[in-house]
């Protein structure tokens, strides 16, 4: 079965977050954040990437992929149930499929890891990404702030 990694960096410093990610041999980042900016220092979308290449790693961002603002509302409120119904929306435009589509072919082909910030990713659309359009892959959640792994 094929493997995604997932990560987000919550609480993590830059070099916690790349040692979790080098440490599980992922190849390429799939940003899946609808804004890449952070106001965590390193983590936005420019200096994301410089310090992913750092490291050896490569950046994509999958902007189509991200979650719409009232979804982010509801995830801030704590409302998984709105969080799906929002996100199952968003999966359903014609940008959303054709980066889902560009997603799995990349996933299929490199140790892929994608990102978003929550560190739980029981609480964050990764996972429901995962579901939606990596139902074939075996997932593992890296947590940064977690050293053994």
């Amino acid at each position: 079965m094929p493997t995604v990694w997932t990560i987000g960096y919550e609480q993590a410093s830059v070099s916690q977050f790349l040692a979790a990610l080098t440490a599980a041999g992922v190849e390429v980042v799939a940003d899946v954040r609808a804004v890449a900016a952070s106001r965590r220092p390193g983590f936005a979308k420019t200096a994301l990437a410089a310090n992913l290449a750092s490291a050896g790693i490569d950046y994509v961002h999958y902007r189509a992929l991200g979650t719409p603002p009232e979804g982010r509302a509801a995830a801030r409120a704590g409302n998984h149930a709105a969080l799906e119904r929002s996100y199952s929306g968003q999966l359903e435009l014609p940008e959303a499929i054709a980066a889902g589509a560009a997603l799995a072919d990349l996933a299929a082909r490199r140790r892929t890891a994608l990102l978003c910030y929550e560190n739980d990713p029981s609480c964050c659309h990764r996972t429901l990404l995962h579901e939606a359009i990596l139902p074939g892959f075996a997932a593992i959640d890296l947590d940064p702030l977690d050293p053994s792994g």
